[in-house]
């Protein structure tokens, strides 16, 4: 294992959760500067240069060396971080290892979950939604009573399985605002509210806030995502100017009448 690497590129986006994820481990490792990172604009067509190197792919975080090499993935990239940049964050035990990944690969689903209620359009799809994310996190609370009942974290710190979670726990912040979504009270979510809510206050976890992602995420909640446009909109949610902290909150009610660019103070 290298202790830092040799300064490749990361494209990302700022608020995007795939990116925060490897500044999580970044800064669990102590190198938050072993990448030099290059902000992409996805209210805009991606440079064709950037296609070139991505071989087509808009996806980010994208992972660029010196020599050109490219790494997709943020999973990938993280384990490709873990491995190369000490100290190692993943489990050395290959039994706790692999339950670590087996958590890691809950993510997918739960996060699916999340953007698919919060861009629900239909009204008497709700329920449905949100009897899904209750589920899912029913399931993380199961798994989290198996391996570490009385814990706070998976093992004994915060680690790779939250540092994989952690910002969809904070992405998810959009389902507290947009759709007043709550876990409810009882055994069946004390557990992985307890782990939640740890991973939410973590010092190695406060790239992004609540306000910015509510905020820069409200298109989602019309059902636009990755910059798209929302119909009678000139103006993506997501756009760098004005800044987030300068435009008001959006109206909580999704399913309102859209508000206009001006409303949203995106212009």
């Amino acid at each position: 294992m290298r202790d830092i690497l040799q300064n490749p590129i990361l494209y990302h986006i700022p608020v995007c959760p795939f990116s925060q994820r490897l500044a999580i481990l970044l800064h669990l490792k102590g190198h938050q500067k072993a990448v030099t990172y290059s902000v992409i604009d996805i209210t805009r067509p991606r440079d064709p240069e950037f296609l070139r190197k991505t071989r087509g792919s808009t996806a980010l975080p994208v992972l660029e060396f010196p020599d050109g090499r490219i790494l997709k993935e943020s999973l990938v990239i993280l384990s490709y971080f873990d491995e190369t940049i000490a100290p190692q964050i993943a489990r050395s035990d290959p039994y706790e290892r692999a339950v670590e990944q087996m958590m890691v690969s809950m993510e997918g689903p739960f996060t699916m979950a999340g953007y698919m209620m919060v861009m629900n359009q239909d009204r008497t799809a709700r329920s449905n939604h949100l009897e899904k994310m209750r589920s899912l996190y029913r399931d993380l609370n199961g798994f989290l009573m198996d391996h570490n009942p009385d814990g706070v974290f998976l093992f004994d710190q915060f680690g790779l399985a939250e540092a994989v979670f952690t910002p969809m726990f904070m992405r998810f912040w959009f389902l507290d605002y947009y759709e007043g979504f709550e876990l409810p009270e009882g055994e069946e979510y004390d557990r992985v509210r307890r782990w939640r809510d740890a991973c939410l206050s973590h010092p190695a976890a406060q790239q992004v806030s609540r306000e910015e992602i509510v905020k820069l995420y409200f298109d989602y909640a019309l059902g636009a995502g990755n910059g798209a446009l929302v119909e009678g909109r000139n103006r993506s949610s997501f756009v760098f100017e004005p800044h987030w902290q300068d435009r008001p909150w959006p109206p909580r009610d999704k399913y309102a009448p859209s508000p206009s660019d001006a409303d949203l103070g995106l212009i």
